[in-house]
């Protein structure tokens, strides 16, 4: 990678990031054990390919980091999801992602069915970003 898209590239993963925390029930916010698992995986490390390759096609095109912001966590949240299904036992049955256990061996895997939940809730959330929330 260039020097100056891994320049870009970790500026927007970091905007993305710092929406994600602003906008993600805490911990602490009930249910608990539910917002813990989300920020669990959400927060697990990678790349974010997808949301900033979201943000700089948006750019190509016109638009402002700022009004892609929301389609971005937005596909994030739904990637994690994802990876939370995938890795479980009845799928890949996988014990560690990134580098850490996966959410199931740390959370339980009932969470799987509130996690189905999590992500309508996780995309509603998305979907309600203004610009205001964007830092702009």
């Amino acid at each position: 990678m260039g020097e100056r898209l891994e320049i870009t590239w970790k500026k927007i993963a970091a905007r993305v990031d710092a929406a994600l925390e602003r906008r993600l029930p805490s911990e602490e916010t009930p249910p608990a054990e539910l917002h813990r698992a989300m920020r669990y995986s959400v927060f697990a490390g990678g790349k974010r390919v997808r949301p900033v390759l979201c943000v700089l096609a948006g750019q190509m095109v016109g638009g402002r980091l700022s009004e892609m912001l929301p389609a971005a966590c937005a596909l994030e949240m739904v990637h994690t999801y994802s990876l939370i299904h995938d890795d479980l036992p009845a799928m890949d049955d996988d014990d560690f992602r990134r580098g850490k256990l996966t959410s199931h061996k740390v959370f339980g895997e009932a969470i799987r069915l509130r996690a189905a939940k999590a992500k309508d809730e996780a995309v509603e959330l998305a979907k309600s970003f203004s610009t205001e929330d964007s830092g702009k």
